[in-house]
């Protein structure tokens, strides 16, 4: 079985960018646009990493992530957050939320890339 993500992103133009990226490296990528039942699509879909938009419809993606940090089936999931705000405040909370990585848009196709690839260990 290939490589799965679900991408959390209200912007139809992020999630075509992102789909054409990592469906070209093998990944399968699936897409949820709102937050107010976005854990419940992670819990759907499990997915092997996920990337999670900060400001979505209907709930923030730092909530989303506590939520998923304190359930001990998603707690260890590689989260990769994405924001249009690159605020040194921004990064920290991610941080202190538990974002494995964190990163601004607009970004290159080669970042993400690079960065869902290193956020998954073989098995």
């Amino acid at each position: 079985m290939g490589k799965s993500v679900l991408v959390i992103e209200d912007e139809p133009n992020i999630i075509e960018a992102i789909s054409f990226i990592l469906s070209r490296d093998g990944w399968h990528v699936a897409s949820h646009s709102n937050g107010i039942d976005a854990v419940e699509a992670i819990h759907a879909r499990k997915p092997d990493l996920v990337i999670l938009d900060v400001m979505l419809p209907g709930r923030s993606g730092y909530d989303i992530l506590r939520d998923l940090r304190a359930d001990h089936q998603t707690d260890s999931l590689p989260v990769l957050m994405l924001t249009a705000r690159g605020q040194s405040s921004d990064r920290t909370l991610a941080e202190e939320v538990g974002a494995s990585r964190f990163m601004t848009k607009p970004f290159s196709n080669s970042e993400v890339l690079a960065a869902v690839n290193a956020m998954i260990v073989p098995t």
